[in-house]
């Protein structure tokens, strides 16, 4: 099969282990990103297969319908940013790898190293030492202090894992479903949303991006939070009510936010109003770009590829194409 891989930007796939899984076809890896709809066309014209790195590259009906020869979108997670009614219209497989028992590690260190890295302000004073100014402010110690986890799901429990390690009193809030699991576990779960948001030095949230749970985070929710509070997302931007976090920060609830996670991505532009925000802490949407992420995961995806190459397809979201 003809493999085109999309947007792996430091051409990193190569050389991992799970590579050699594609062997068996001819793989071209394109190592920058491309928002053109023609340009894309042209790129991807002849081929079977099409492996997206997470939600780069949308999937659009238009796009689809100018590739005559594709056969598979393989990805791994949710899939916000794929047409599955249109492959399913023009007889393209959708196969993805939603669930799993293990954690994304490398998601939730990076969410205890912004909580960390807010609570300490270690990007200021690095900056501070580096210009000869020595210190700059005073952090604040975790221990004793109170993390509040949006979401119940695998991520959020490895950062709690993480913050009782360092003393930290762990709050849940999230779905009606959400809290029934963590009440059943023992864990605390506060009497209203608005207590939730109101006791927590640090809120983290981690939750899926799905029609349902875009905007859930709302400029209500940040009011709420304490003065001096810590806001992280390490999850998707579009699960904040669009402009409020900057109006938050500005109005100082929270005081300061970390983030990875940006409504336009890549986001290149350094006078943007909330990336150039002296209370914001930022990442580049790093939260699961470490070696080992990413060899589990395409493992998964290579998986896919294989398995479509060999007639028995797995992990399909449309299977009425394939039994068509």
């Amino acid at each position: 099969m003809k493999i085109h891989i999309l947007d792996d930007w430091f051409n990193t796939l190569s050389g991992l282990p799970c590579f050699a899984k594609l062997d068996r076809h001819d793989v071209t890896v394109w190592t920058d990103h491309v928002e053109d709809i023609d340009q894309l066309v042209d790129r991807l014209y002849d081929a079977d297969g099409v492996v997206l790195f997470r939600e780069r590259t949308k999937v659009t009906r238009d796009l689809v319908a100018r590739l005559p020869n594709l056969k598979l979108v393989s990805q791994r997670g949710v899939y916000p940013h794929i047409d599955v009614q249109a492959c399913t219209d023009h007889g393209v497989l959708v196969c993805s790898k939603t669930s799993g028992e293990a954690p994304a590690h490398a998601a939730a260190e990076l969410t205890f190293a912004l909580i960390m890295s807010a609570m300490r302000q270690l990007p200021q004073q690095m900056a501070s030492v580096k210009a000869g100014t020595w210190q700059v402010g005073v952090g604040k110690t975790l221990h004793g202090r109170t993390l509040g986890l949006y979401g119940y799901g695998r991520i959020a429990k490895a950062v709690a894992g993480y913050a009782k390690a360092f003393g930290l009193n762990v709050i849940w809030w999230g779905s009606e479903d959400g809290r029934n699991k963590a009440v059943a576990a023992g864990e605390t779960v506060p009497a209203s949303r608005e207590e939730f948001f109101g006791s927590c030095d640090v809120v983290s949230v981690h939750v899926r991006m799905l029609p349902q749970t875009k905007g859930i985070i709302t400029a209500a929710d940040f009011a709420s939070m304490r003065s001096g509070s810590v806001f992280v997302n390490t999850s998707r931007a579009g699960l904040i009510e669009a402009g409020a976090l900057l109006d938050a920060l500005n109005r100082g609830k929270p005081n300061y936010a970390a983030i990875d996670v940006f409504d336009v991505e890549p986001l290149l532009d350094p006078t943007d109003p909330l990336l150039s925000h002296p209370n914001l802490i930022a990442t580049p949407h790093i939260g699961f770009v470490t070696e080992d992420e990413f060899d589990f995961q395409f493992s998964d995806i290579f998986d896919q590829v294989n398995a479509f190459a060999d007639e028995a397809p797995i992990h399909m979201i449309n299977p009425e194409v394939w039994t068509a």
